[in-house]
């Protein structure tokens, strides 16, 4: 998991909301283009186009936002416009038979103690493997081990996918260079790599760092 910076919320998102008046009081269900692509591209931009939990490449039509906190009635529909509360989460469109995982997963439940990319420690919370898994860096800490089992981070899907990203890093032909260049490379700042981050970013980080 990805530590994310928020941005400030988009101008036109901003200037949409405040046309709320004693008539009409917007909601997420009546957020709409052009104002929804534009938090759908802040969104993307702030996070890198990658997953805000598993950090899996975010492909075009297969990611939705996500609001951390649920916004259900039972929940904190206060939330539901609160950009702070918006990430985005891949699966969008989930084929027949297709594990579910992350956002889709978490679906409506919550707790305070669930690890948020947004908090400034996320990353230290987590362990990476060589064989693809995700576990806690603290065993002590259960939430830490409940977040990866609620977002489903360890379903064979996630970890084949992290497996071959690690794979040509454990090339034994890399002389110790080769490898510290590839793994500069593979980490480069999204500042300067088209403002996107390489998927799988904090498995790298973690292992060959």
């Amino acid at each position: 998991m990805k530590h994310i910076i928020k941005s400030s919320e988009p101008q036109e998102f901003k200037d949409w909301k405040s046309l709320e008046n004693e008539n009409w009081k917007p909601t997420y269900n009546d957020l709409q283009n052009p104002e929804k692509q534009k938090v759908y591209n802040s969104l993307l931009s702030e996070q890198g186009y990658i997953c805000c939990y598993c950090e899996r490449k975010l492909i075009k039509s297969d990611y939705h936002i996500e609001h951390f906190k649920p916004q259900e009635d039972n929940k904190f529909p206060e939330l539901q416009l609160e950009y702070g509360n918006m990430l985005c989460s891949c699966q969008r469109n989930v084929g027949k038979g297709e594990p579910l995982h992350c956002g889709n997963s978490k679906g409506n439940w919550f707790d305070e103690r669930l690890v948020s990319p947004l908090d400034d420690d996320c990353e230290t919370k987590f362990k990476y493997t060589f064989d693809g898994h995700i576990i806690p860096a603290d065993r002590k800490d259960k939430f830490v081990d409940i977040t990866i089992q609620k977002l489903e981070l360890n379903i064979d899907k996630l970890i084949d996918m992290r497996n071959k990203v690690i794979e040509p890093f454990l090339d034994p032909e890399l002389t110790e260079k080769e490898l510290s260049d590839f793994v500069t490379a593979y980490l480069v700042d999204k500042s300067n790599n088209g403002g996107k981050f390489n998927q799988f970013y904090t498995t790298i980080q973690y292992l060959f760092t």
